[in-house]
Order: structure tokens, then sequence, then C-alpha cells
């Protein structure tokens, strides 16, 4: 079993997967769909992101024109097709067979980084089980994904339990490989009408399960690395741009959150005696920014204090035009 704690970082195409802000990865291709009777290369196109093989007569379209090639969870114990797809020269992410525990996950990515290059990510997909995910990053040091191609409700807690990409289903085969997850190119996620960052959570995607489209899983994967991932995943940019994109990923968490208290102090207004301006309780408010600076102490009282009047403020305001409509 791995026991490194060095984290590893490993280049899946254009982006780095386990170091800086989590990534979602779309366009994977399983040739195994195909049973062997398509030719590879047609299905592959110009170029495919992750690729898992049917049998080794993929192997070369995969070489030419894959970024990685997948380990399926259905034949991890094909020995001499992992021996084979692990030697093509590409990034290998190995996915956990159902049921194995964590030393046997452990140990074929072992197999497969001593059979290649070592450039090696763990994958956990199906029934995500996020605490052996979790584990199996802290014990190996390898990049984890979570493929939540058949549940992206999940990828919030996939975020949160460490992910470092998400691994999505796309709906447009020349779209881009990576988002979100590269310092190059990183976008937010696209604004609702209203201009507010839509957060696509558990709640809303259990609903429509099973009528998601790829559009709607993408999204909320965006939606996990952007806010999520602020809140929880370490960054230590060393570039102006770079710096730049992981403000802009605190500011969409930030935004999120503003409209949540918004609407909670919508529900606190109707339901006080005195509304408004006039129902503000100021020792309350002296006690907010008290607990908060406990939490921000580089600001401390003396800063957080306007910024949570004019917080306030646009909220008592935004409830006052509401109920005058």
């Amino acid at each position: 079993m791995s026991s490194t704690l060095e984290r590893r970082a490993v280049a899946v195409g254009g982006t780095l997967v386990g170091e800086g802000p989590a990534v979602v990865i779309g366009g994977r291709v399983d040739l195994r769909a195909h049973r062997g009777e398509a030719d590879a290369y047609e299905v592959l196109g110009e170029h495919a992101t992750l690729v898992e093989p049917y049998s080794a007569a993929d192997l070369p379209a995969i070489a030419e024109r894959a970024d990685a090639v997948v380990v399926g969870s259905s034949w991890t114990r094909d020995i001499p097709l992992v021996r084979s797809a692990a030697g093509l020269g590409l990034p290998v992410v190995v996915e956990r067979r159902p049921a194995a525990s964590l030393e046997e996950w452990l140990e074929l990515a072992d197999y497969c980084a001593r059979e290649g290059d070592g450039r090696v990510l763990l994958c956990e997909g199906g029934r995500l089980d996020l605490g052996l995910m979790q584990a199996a990053r802290a014990v190996s040091g390898r990049p984890v994904l979570a493929d939540v191609s058949r549940d992206a409700a999940l990828s919030a807690a996939a975020v949160a339990a460490g992910a470092d990409g998400l691994v999505v289903d796309s709906a447009e085969r020349s779209a881009p490989a990576a988002r979100l997850g590269t310092y190059a190119g990183a976008r937010t996620a696209e604004p609702s009408r209203s201009g507010a960052l839509e957060f696509v959570g558990p709640g809303s995607l259990a609903e429509a399960r099973q009528e998601l489209s790829p559009a709607t899983a993408l999204r909320a994967a965006e939606e996990a690395v952007t806010v999520v991932g602020a809140l929880v995943r370490p960054e230590a940019p060393g570039t102006l741009p770079e710096c730049r994109e992981a403000i802009d990923r605190v500011d969409a968490a930030l935004a999120t959150l503003l409209e949540r208290r918004a609407a909670l102090a919508g529900i606190v207004q109707r339901i006080k005696p005195v509304g408004g301006f006039a129902g503000r309780d100021l020792a309350r408010e002296r006690a907010l920014v008290a607990r908060m600076a406990l939490r921000a102490p580089s600001l401390g009282e003396a800063r957080l204090a306007p910024i949570m009047n004019a917080v306030i403020e646009a909220g008592l305001h935004l409830a006052e035009e509401r109920s005058a409509e």
C-alpha cells in the first residue's frame, strides 16, 4: 500500500490536477460501450480527454489522441490490459472497482505507476464513497477525481471531501476539456438572467435527477469547484492572473452567500414586530461583527463593522422594495 504523503500533481492535457483549484473535466469517452465494433480513431475524432479502452486494439488510437487513459472499474483485474494501458506513456486514471478496499485500489495505482511513467490519478465513480476517496487522497498523495456523471448532485459534496477534479459527461465533444481548474483560461460560471450566480445544489438536482441534461450537470460541477472550492481548497497562486482568478472564485462564493443572506433577512423582516431600519438591533449587530472578527482576525472589528453595516443596509433596502411591490 502506498504511504507517501508528498502531494503529487498530474497534468491532464493542459490542466494541472491536484494542485491549486479543483477542476472540471469533460469529454470522457468509454470505448467499451462500442464493444469493439467501432473504429477507435473515428470515435475519438481529433482529440479526447479521458478514454477507457475496450481492448488492446484501442490503445494505439488512445496513445495518439487522448490526454489520459482510464483503467475502468469493471476490468481492473485484467492485468494484461492494465499493464498495456499503463505503458502508453499517458497519465493513467485508475478507477476503483466496486467493493474494492482502499488497499486494493492504491496497490493497483502503484502498479500502474511502476508500469508507466508515474503519472497516476485515482477516480471514484458509481455510488461515490466520499470517505474512502478522502482517505485515498490523504494516504497516497495522488490527485483524486470524482466521476459525478451519474449524480451531479454530489458535486459540491465531492469537492468538500477533497476531490481535486470532477468528471462529467460533456454535451459538446468540442467543448474545453477542463474548466475552472486551470489558471490559464479559467472562467466563472454563467450568471442567471437576474445577474445572480446560480448554485445548483443537492436539493434542486435531486428532484430532477432523472432528467438532468449534460449541460445542467456541467453547470453543477462548475458551481461546486467555484463556490465550494473557494471555501475549502488552499491556494498559493504565483502570478497576477492566478491571483485574480483565485479572487474571482472567492468573490463568486461571497456573492452566493450574500444572495442567501438577503433572502433570510427578508424572512426576518416579515416575522419581526418592528421591521425595517427602525427594527435594527445594534447590540446584535455588534456581537455579529465580534464573532466575524474571530474568523477574520486580520480584518478585525474596526474594518468588518462598515462592511457588515453595508450588507445589512442593502438587505433592508431590498426588503423594503419588495414589500412595496
